[in-house]
């Protein structure tokens, strides 16, 4: 299945056939969707190269949105052994992510019609996805990333200077940073962070939140479009939502969580035949048989405090209108 969507994309990509893709955080399901096919299914997106969206939908006349997160104790025993795992020396930093299963009378539809957010995502019937997050953007041949790293409510004392200023934080945030440039020089040249921890404001049905990135960039080679799906592959899963180093970090990820991810962390894009964007697919929220289920995280670091990390994955448990 991964080799023959590579195989598509770079064809695709080649004749400057537009195309829509997703993929799933294993990379066992991606699926890719031509302009023309894309008329058939019940999808609907938005990035900042093209925006497909279904007429407005009402919301309720009051909303409801109720969280109901697992225990506590569930979540520190997933800590644990994520922080056993560090004390070896297998990881230096993960994002541990749990569901949280919400009662709402919100559907799907007006989520996706009613979030402010980068990118957005709606798929059948089955998640929305209302993200801040790049995963990558491709202009010309200038790649570009922005990992997300640090989130604080914007309502706490003197919050920006604490964000910024925060130890743990500022350590997370520069492994992801140097993470994404290791994968970066893998696949091109000039590789810099040509912005370093900006803060976004996102607001929230229940309170601000204030958002640390930053941004790297390098130079992909002229004909890269003949390599572009084998370009998109080499970079997953995402360093934000994986962790350093990658490949025995998500094998720590299966062992810690309770249940698969699915396409929740995994990545969407939209190409226009020359360019690329693309989102990491966080705030997240999918129907299942019994309701809507929420996925958040955060990273754990030799330095992470159970409670905080616990009150981090709560706070990401949103919708972005008010």
């Amino acid at each position: 299945m991964t080799f023959r969507t590579i195989s598509k994309i770079n064809e695709y990509a080649q004749k400057h056939i537009p195309f829509l893709l997703l993929v799933d955080f294993d990379r066992q399901k991606p699926v890719i969707f031509t302009e023309d096919e894309l008329m058939d299914e019940d999808i609907f997106f938005k990035t900042s190269l093209k925006e497909i969206s279904p007429s407005e939908s009402s919301l309720p006349d009051k909303v409801s949105f109720k969280k109901y997160p697992i225990p506590y104790v569930d979540y520190k025993k997933g800590f644990d052994n994520v922080q056993s795992h560090i004390n070896n020396g297998d990881t230096f930093l993960l994002n541990l992510t749990f569901p949280t299963s919400l009662k709402s009378n919100l559907t799907l539809r007006n989520i996706y019609d009613h979030s402010k957010a980068k990118y957005k995502l709606l798929y059948k019937d089955e998640f929305v996805c209302f993200s801040p997050e790049t995963f990558i953007r491709i202009t010309d041949s200038t790649i570009t990333s922005a990992p997300m790293k640090g989130t604080i409510d914007a309502a706490e004392e003197a919050a920006r200077q604490k964000i910024i200023s925060d130890v743990k934080e500022t350590a997370e945030h520069n492994t992801i940073v140097d993470l994404i440039r290791n994968d970066l020089n893998m696949v091109a040249s000039d590789v810099k962070v040509s912005r370093y921890r900006y803060i976004d404001e996102i607001k929230t049905n229940d309170k601000t939140l204030l958002q640390v990135s930053s941004e790297i960039s390098g130079e992909l080679p002229q004909n890269f479009r003949k390599h572009l799906g084998d370009i998109i592959f080499r970079l997953l899963p995402a360093g934000s939502i994986s962790g350093a180093p990658k490949e025995k970090t998500v094998e720590i990820i299966h062992d810690s969580e309770i249940d698969r991810r699915g396409y929740y962390t995994g990545i969407f894009a939209w190409y226009d035949g020359h360019n690329l964007d693309s989102a990491v697919m966080i705030r997240y929220i999918e129907q299942k048989n019994n309701g809507l289920v929420y996925r958040s995280g955060g990273g754990i670091t030799t330095m992470s405090n159970p409670e905080d990390e616990y009150q981090e994955l709560l706070n990401k448990v949103y919708v972005p209108f008010t």
